[in-house]
């Protein structure tokens, strides 16, 4: 069997909310991962996704992009811009890897501190290609502020 005869596959992706990422020799480093709830106040969050290409689609270009959605699945915006970040990746075929094998792709996408009113619910919704699966979406809530007694 040939290197390209390999039926194809969908691409994978795992996703996780942390309060910070970054790529390193292909490896992600979480700081603060697990994340599903965040605030009041504001805060710096990453979205540390790792993709799973299939064989098939190494050296390929990919487009991503990955935008903050309300609980409505309408877009964020702060300022009258949406809260999106994209880019592009390329698996590459590392030399002796078996034919066939998945190949891997780990991002880190750092966000600043975001004013999101508590109380309510969010995902980063993740697509490639413009496409998406439900499940590329990471979801976290902001809490409320403590409420203080009075006497």
């Amino acid at each position: 069997m040939d290197e390209d005869s390999f039926p194809s596959q969908s691409l994978g992706v795992t996703m996780l909310l942390a309060d910070a990422a970054q790529v390193s020799d292909g490896k992600l480093f979480i700081l603060g991962g697990g994340l599903s709830v965040i605030g009041p106040r504001p805060q710096p969050l990453a979205v540390a996704l790792r993709l799973s290409v299939p064989w098939d689609q190494a050296n390929v270009t990919h487009t991503w992009r990955l935008d903050l959605v309300d609980e409505d699945g309408q877009p964020v915006s702060v300022r009258d811009k949406p809260i999106s970040v994209n880019g592009q990746f390329e698996a590459g075929r590392p030399a002796g890897l078996r034919p066939g094998t998945p190949l891997g792709v780990a991002l880190a996408i750092n966000v600043t501190p975001l004013p999101l009113p508590a109380g309510a619910s969010y995902s980063f919704r993740l697509s490639i290609d413009d496409e998406s699966e439900p499940d590329w979406r990471v979801s976290f809530a902001v809490r409320k502020p403590p409420t203080t007694a009075t006497t």
